[in-house]
């Protein structure tokens, strides 16, 4: 059985960081890149970072580029989001997701259920 669990949610100041963990199981961790999206209230669900399985190569949106940095360690096949220097627009909650390549995001293949991460002014 795929499981792909969240941690390290929770209330932070703006300016603070986080670290959320996605510890993955039931699958081949090399075989998928493993990512990060966010939903906002009354937004779409938003890619904001992913690593290639295989590779280990990185993507970063726009608007995350320069404060959200991602890692795993593949001995525990747990992926990292390293987030600094929060701000109030990074409110949402973060899912961890697994897919062989996130070309398509309207069918990736796997979901976390999810951790809250609120950002206060």
């Amino acid at each position: 059985e795929v499981q792909l669990v969240e941690s390290g949610g929770g209330l932070v100041q703006a300016g603070g960081s986080l670290r959320l963990s996605c510890a993955a199981s039931g699958f081949t961790f090399d075989d998928y890149a493993i990512g990060w999206f966010r939903q906002a209230p009354g937004k779409g669900r938003e890619l904001v970072s992913f690593m290639g399985g295989s590779d280990g190569t990185t993507y970063y949106a726009d608007s995350v580029k320069g404060r959200f940095t991602i890692s795993s360690d593949n001995a525990s096949n747990t992926v990292f989001l390293q987030i600094d220097s929060l701000e109030p627009e990074d409110t949402a909650v973060y899912y961890c997701a697994a897919d062989p390549s996130f070309e398509n995001l309207y069918s990736v293949g796997y979901w976390g259920q999810g951790t809250q991460v609120t950002v206060s002014s």
